[in-house]
């Protein structure tokens, strides 16, 4: 069937590949990524499907590859690891807020976990060694610990997604059965302090550094 035009059309927002994005990102956030649909986003964006096609050639590829674009680009701030020294604190403040944004899009998650597109991390690992560098570290130390610092954040963020999503499920069988969820994170039946274990992980990569 031939969608008909709105009435209020004329109005709308033009489409582009930024507006195509974040209506993406809003669906995979609600209702999931085996949601999103070239035809519900179509939906979502009152257009045809075909007409994001225009935007993206390679269709749901290329959509994907935008999704982990928009959220695993996020540099580090440089500039103030230049005018204040403190390039510890510029990391730790850069990890906390990645992490943040890493757990709202957890949809996304395993996309960037599985470096489906491995550019989308360029900018931002190439922040965090400038910080480094910035901060007096050798470069090829500065390299290393970039990605390590990067690795770090990304693995941790899938590790609370996944937990959560395991005692989400155990919590509903739990709920029918009147067993209370578990959890075998720590081989035990208490809960984890995800807070507490992503500073003491990142105290030890930073620190490590030198």
């Amino acid at each position: 069937m031939v969608r008909q035009p709105s009435i209020n059309a004329q109005h709308r927002v033009p489409l582009s590949t930024e507006r195509i994005i974040e209506s993406a990102l809003r669906i995979v956030d609600g209702q999931g990524l085996a949601r999103l649909t070239m035809r519900r986003l179509g939906d979502a964006l009152e257009v045809e499907a075909m007409a994001i096609y225009h935007h993206l050639p390679r269709g749901k590829e290329q959509l994907l590859d935008g999704l982990v674009a928009h959220v695993a680009s996020a540099p580090a701030d440089t500039e103030s690891a230049a005018s204040h020294g403190d390039w510890r604190g510029v990391l730790r403040a850069w990890a906390a807020g990645y992490r943040t944004r890493l757990l709202a899009h957890a949809g996304v998650l395993p996309l960037v976990v599985t470096r489906r597109n491995p550019a989308a991390l360029t900018t931002t690992a190439a922040s965090l060694r400038e910080v480094l560098r910035r901060g007096g570290v050798a470069e090829d130390t500065a390299a290393v610990a970039a990605h390590t610092l990067l690795g770090y954040v990304i693995g941790h963020a899938a590790l609370e997604v996944r937990d959560t999503k395991r005692n989400s499920a155990e919590g509903a069988a739990g709920g029918a059965s009147g067993r209370p969820p578990s959890n075998r994170e720590d081989g035990a039946d208490r809960a984890v302090d995800w807070d507490a274990r992503f500073t003491a992980g990142l105290d030890l990569v930073i620190n490590g550094v030198g």
